[in-house]
């Protein structure tokens, strides 16, 4: 059985310079947790408020938190004086709040919109034609304590690989037309977040910028 450190060196070979890896940490301890930053990773993502709240409490101070799960409005000023990044935005509402209660404490929040890729309904997200008609309205511009860093997305979970595939690559034209139509002049717009445990060799493939990744490095998560 392999060492959490070992897993790190292990998908860290397939992570290149321009991959960002995110370790999932929800639903694990803090021993365990501490034993990736021992290791060197400073990266965690949360998925629950109240856990990523209790570990940032307990945890190093240099922890850059990703918060990666749906988030509820009215727990987001709970989270917008730490967070280093609310992946999974996936609503103009959302967006706005997260405006408000940054303004509230002059914090400008790193965001990635999520896109509905998967071939499931239990997934959030805009769809492709949600997202540019958002981005054509210019409604964000005016978001000033926002910034948009870039896109996130999750495949079907499935064994077939080339959906995966076909899904991830969707992600990434999406990505590029929202770059080169509406962020072209923007240097924070840059990063794709999609692949995880499964399927982030298929997703570094095909252009991602981060991937979230628990299980692979973690094992099993036991769940109280």
């Amino acid at each position: 059985m392999t060492t959490i450190s070992e897993n790190l060196k292990i998908i860290n070979n397939f992570v290149t310079q321009n991959v960002k890896l995110v370790a999932v940490s929800k639903a694990q301890s803090l021993d365990t947790i501490m034993d990736a930053y021992t290791a060197g990773h400073r990266i965690f993502g949360e998925n629950k408020v109240q856990e990523i709240l209790l570990k940032r409490e307990r945890l190093p101070d240099d922890i850059l938190w990703h918060f990666i799960g749906h988030l509820q409005t009215n727990k987001v000023k709970q989270i917008v004086s730490f967070v280093d990044l609310i992946q999974g935005v996936d609503s103009l509402k959302l967006l706005e709040y997260i405006n408000k209660e940054s303004k509230k404490i002059n914090r400008t929040v790193k965001c990635l919109l999520q896109i509905h890729i998967a071939d499931e309904m239990t997934k959030f997200g805009f769809s492709e034609e949600e997202l540019f008609e958002l981005l054509k309205s210019g409604v964000i511009n005016s978001l000033e304590n926002i910034t948009i860093c870039g896109l996130m997305g999750m495949a079907t979970f499935t064994d077939n690989t080339q959906q995966i595939r076909k899904e991830f690559k969707n992600l990434k034209r999406i990505f590029d037309s929202a770059k080169n139509n509406y962020f072209f002049d923007n240097d924070n717009f840059t990063e794709l977040s999609m692949g995880m445990s499964d399927d982030f060799k298929i997703a570094i493939e095909e252009g991602s910028t981060m991937i979230r990744v628990g299980s692979s490095i973690f094992g099993l998560r036991k769940y109280n």
